[in-house]
């Protein structure tokens, strides 16, 4: 039987608040499964590890014995998240939203346990919410109080507008937490406001207050800025092993403990032997990076597939090999009589090397171009027809496409 202070370690782990500890040491004490509760705006359909900080979370909850609310906010998409935005934050329809929240549901459940997971769809209470309802949910809430979040507060004073409809908004993730008497709130740092107005709302209505979790934003491969497909920075949930591995490698050392504790499904303890472990130089980085790179691609693939991306891995980079399984493209390859070959730019393009021909060029002027292995000089843009028929390009990294 695992003890209240373990429990409450495991919990805490990876986390950047845990409002009130005191309470949630009571909740756990009482020895009986609580209902850990978080919520989704189907906004995007496709997820990156980042996202799946949270859901981890849950997990863990899960091991523990509590049980798992995943509310689809189809209802408050409808309003938007003003969380971390200095403008109004654009209206999605219901059929763009239940379309994403579909394929969320399927990628988090690469990590939830079904079992312990009760999926719900906050348009199922806030839909049927009439007009005197609505009122005396609003009127538990003032303006200033509103206003203490920083993205109103900033927005404010910088006269930047903010729509009447986004009020609404922390008002109905609260109102979520009295339907499905949340024990636990969870979500991201800058979510904090919104949990808080949860726990505000139940007290006010006489129940026993949630407690309030929130994790950090995690940072992307780059290591500065948080993940996010708008900064290409971003390891997705369903980007082949190969891919993931091979972004995983690309991380700092300094990055390793963050993605062994927010991003795999190692147990607490392990990962606690590993940061000592890095911290006092008895682990090899590079062989500890490799081990975090199979337990991402095994957390959402199996062990087979990160045996696979590894060796995928060590014939692209540290043996030198193309990939075995490169995309081949059969493309024109007219010569420009004036310009002595092939425009370059345009054949990456074709191949889907790069997205414009401006990309292609910068690309070749920075050596990020190789042909049949061999780095073109910067201002290569004109290639012999007959270089490149039958020839293996790489762009970057991560990028090939054989020419046929």
């Amino acid at each position: 039987m695992i003890s209240v202070d373990e429990q409450l370690h495991i919990i805490t782990s990876g986390t950047v608040d845990l409002i009130p500890v005191d309470e949630m040491k009571k909740k756990l004490e009482r020895d009986k499964p609580l209902t850990v509760k978080l919520g989704v705006d189907p906004t995007s359909p496709d997820l990156h590890i980042g996202h799946a900080v949270p859901l981890r979370k849950l997990r863990q909850f899960q091991d523990l014995g509590h049980e798992v609310v995943l509310i689809i906010g189809d209802g408050t998409a409808l309003i938007g998240d003003p969380s971390g935005r200095n403008s109004t934050r654009p209206q999605l329809t219901e059929e763009q939203i239940e379309q994403n929240a579909q394929t969320y549901v399927s990628q988090a459940m690469k990590i939830l346990d079904p079992d312990h997971t009760t999926i719900r769809h906050n348009s199922e209470w806030i839909f049927d919410l009439d007009l005197a309802e609505l009122l005396k949910l609003l009127s538990n809430f003032t303006v200033a109080r509103i206003l203490e979040r920083d993205d109103f507060s900033n927005r404010y004073h910088a006269q930047t507008p903010i729509a009447l409809h986004e009020f609404l908004y922390p008002v109905m993730q609260a109102y979520d937490s009295v339907v499905i008497e949340a024990d636990v709130e969870i979500g991201g740092s800058d979510q904090l406001f919104n949990l808080l107005a949860g726990r505000e709302l139940m007290e006010k209505l006489g129940m026993e207050p949630q407690c309030c979790l929130t994790l950090p934003l995690l940072e992307g491969t780059d290591g500065v800025r948080k993940m996010s497909k708008s900064y290409g920075n971003y390891i997705g949930l369903t980007d082949e092993p190969a891919d993931m591995f091979g972004k995983v490698m690309s991380i700092s050392d300094e990055m390793m403990p963050r993605y062994f504790r927010l991003a795999t499904a190692l147990p607490v303890a392990e990962i606690d032997d590993v940061e000592a472990g890095l911290a006092d130089g008895s682990l090899d980085p590079n062989q500890t990076k490799r081990r975090l790179g199979r337990e991402i691609v095994a957390a959402y693939y199996d062990a087979d597939a990160a045996a696979a991306a590894e060796a995928a891995f060590d014939r692209q980079f540290k043996e030198h090999e193309a990939p075995a399984d490169i995309e081949e493209f059969s493309v024109d390859l007219s010569e420009d009589a004036d310009a002595g070959g092939v425009y370059l730019p345009k054949v990456l393009v074709a191949c889907k090397l790069v997205s414009s021909n401006g990309e292609g060029r910068r690309m070749i002027d920075g050596g990020g171009v190789k042909i049949d292995g061999k780095p073109l000089e910067p201002e290569t843009y004109h290639v012999a027809a007959a270089d490149l028929q039958g020839a293996v390009l790489q762009v970057g990294k991560r990028k090939w496409a054989r020419l046929i």
